[in-house]
């Protein structure tokens, strides 16, 4: 293990891979429904892998997330998202994410990548917040990062619309993206 440079300030710093901890992690999404309020959702299966080198900004991190681990807390609605009206996981069961570049920003991080999505990939920056590293009580080293993204459905072609009377649609086009993710570092 490698203490990064000194001139990027990120207490406890260390070099290697590290794995999502799911016990201690969350993939969670919210989107406008009827247009008077949010619906929220979590994936519950994923593989998270972060690689953090000598050069900071030559850090990486990769995702696959298993779409049909979807949960809105609605059977019904879970598996209406799960249909080919939505995320049509029948033809593409996973959603992932790849890291192109890792660059500061004012107040944090960001991290541009590629969001492979219904079979469209796009260009999706993450703003990324580094919470701290650390050992843990068995001795293993961890890392917490938050991480936000909003994307727009139809962008990946995700575009059914359902009318509403009074004007607007059932779910809205724009969902936002959160991620809370502990990771350890992989020996």
């Amino acid at each position: 293990m490698t203490l990064v440079p000194a001139t990027v300030e990120i207490p406890g710093y260390l070099v290697g891979t590290w794995k999502a901890d799911p016990v201690h992690s969350e993939i969670a999404f919210t989107v406008r429904h009827l247009m008077i309020s949010k619906t929220r959702g979590r994936f519950t299966s994923y593989d998270v892998t972060i690689v953090t080198s000598e050069d900071l900004l030559g850090s990486s991190v990769a995702a696959t997330i298993d779409l049909a681990s979807i949960d809105t807390g609605h059977e019904m609605r879970d598996n209406h998202l799960r249909s080919a009206d939505y995320l049509e996981i029948e033809k593409y069961p996973t959603m992932s994410y790849r890291s192109t570049g890792i660059r500061q920003t004012g107040d944090g991080w960001a991290s541009d990548g590629e969001l492979t999505l219904h079979g469209v990939t796009r260009q999706v920056p993450l703003a990324v917040e580094v919470n701290g590293l650390g050992p843990d009580q068995w001795g293993a080293q961890r890392a917490g990062f938050s991480a936000t993204a909003e994307i727009n459905r139809r962008d990946f072609g995700i575009d059914i619309s359902t009318p509403m009377e009074a004007g607007g649609v059932v779910v809205g086009d724009k969902v936002s993206i959160s991620l809370e993710i502990q990771a350890v570092l992989q020996k």
